[in-house]
């Protein structure tokens, strides 16, 4: 069966990031989105009418940013600062510092504070309603076994990733001792990790083109559910060429999830069903729907609907679905996995995102015998 998709890798953004993207962040209240980047800076842009609102300079390469609500937000930054901004006046200020560059920042609902992870082994928890200043805005310090590489959150649970393929999950009610600690079943350094949206697990990618399913349920029924399956890789002349898979980002209404790799590549898959749904590709040509059941990675995922054609500018850099699913955002900006060398301009991708790219596949049962 053939069908024709728009060829379209989506809107791009005027005015991007001078340097390399670090991540983007969606608005859990409108079409806003916050991006942060190598080039110092933290932007804020009107993704629905494309127009840059705002801008806003560290001293340092900005590494990663959330919103708070809708007219403010916070940046982690590599001159060691957290800082918070207010969009409406351009005002800003400093929540507070560690000892060695901020490599993340969430903001958690559940909780009211700002979380923050560092190179400098430490995790930090900040009451942003407090007066501008470290002393009055810190909740706690809590040391790490490793630098942090990645944050996510769902609920009061928060997941931590550091370097040594450690993994701490934390209950934000009582973050004394961590709830669980882990090592990642992934063999190679840790790149992303993201909760699954109904609480019960989360994702880890790594840089050797790996994705795991894990499942915070440690009986043996609740481990049993968790496996691990290869992707953003290809073959050419008989070798294998192997990406890191950089960003992971789960759609808000269906759960099912996009990874993005140096590669170039966006794939969309259904971790329930363990199916690649979708490849987010720019393309001038009809879409071949592969239904034969095909192994994409290996034995965990089998082919729902597999394309094949040229891919984003450069590496995929980060991810984020709007607060409805209706959009995807997409970072192509090289991460310099192959060193320094020329590349294509970093630059930021809106894409508009059907439903038959994101919405899970019924499970197809045999028929009873007669």
């Amino acid at each position: 069966m053939t069908a024709i998709i728009p060829p379209v890798a989506g809107r791009e953004l005027p005015d991007p990031p001078s340097d390399g993207i670090s991540n983007l962040r969606f608005s859990n209240h409108s079409d806003h989105l916050l991006v942060s980047s190598w080039d110092k800076s933290v932007r804020l842009y009107d993704a629905s009418a494309n127009v840059l609102r705002g801008e806003f300079m560290h001293g340092g390469p900005v590494l990663d940013c959330c919103f708070h609500d809708d007219s403010s937000g916070f940046s982690a930054s590599a001159d060691n600062t957290v800082r918070r901004y207010v969009f409406s006046t351009g005002k800003e200020d400093i929540l507070g510092r560690h000892d060695a560059p901020v490599r993340c920042v969430e903001y958690s609902y559940a909780a009211g504070q700002v979380i923050t992870g560092s190179w400098d082994k430490t995790l930090k928890c900040w009451d942003p309603r407090g007066a501008s200043g470290q002393e009055r805005t810190l909740v706690g310090t809590y040391p790490q076994p490793e630098r942090v590489y990645s944050l996510s959150l769902v609920g009061h649970r928060l997941v931590v990733a550091t370097a040594g393929r450690h993994i701490n999950v934390y209950d934000l009610r009582n973050m004394s001792q961590p709830e669980q600690r882990r090592e990642s079943s992934l063999k190679y350094q840790t790149r992303c990790v993201r909760c699954y949206p109904n609480g019960t697990g989360f994702a880890l990618s790594s840089v050797e083109g790996r994705v795991a399913m894990e499942f915070f349920d440690l009986s043996e029924a609740g481990q049993a559910k968790k496996y691990a399956f290869k992707c953003h890789r290809k073959s050419e002349a008989g070798r294998d060429t192997v990406y890191p898979v950089n960003a992971i980002a789960f759609h808000p209404i269906y759960g099912t999830f996009a990874t993005g790799g140096c590669d170039g590549y966006v794939n969309v898959w259904d971790g329930s069903n363990k199916k690649r749904l979708y490849q987010v590709i720019v393309a001038e040509a009809s879409v071949v729907f592969n239904l034969s059941r095909k192994h994409v990675c290996n034995r965990n995922f089998r082919s729902a609907v597999l394309l094949q054609y040229s891919k984003y500018p450069t590496s995929i850099a980060a991810l984020s679905f709007s607060r409805d699913g209706r959009l995807l955002a997409v970072a192509s900006s090289y991460t310099y996995e192959e060193g320094d060398k020329p590349h294509e301009p970093d630059a930021i991708f809106i894409r508009s995102v059907n439903e038959v790219e994101v919405k899970p596949k019924p499970k197809v049962y045999p028929a009873p015998p007669p």
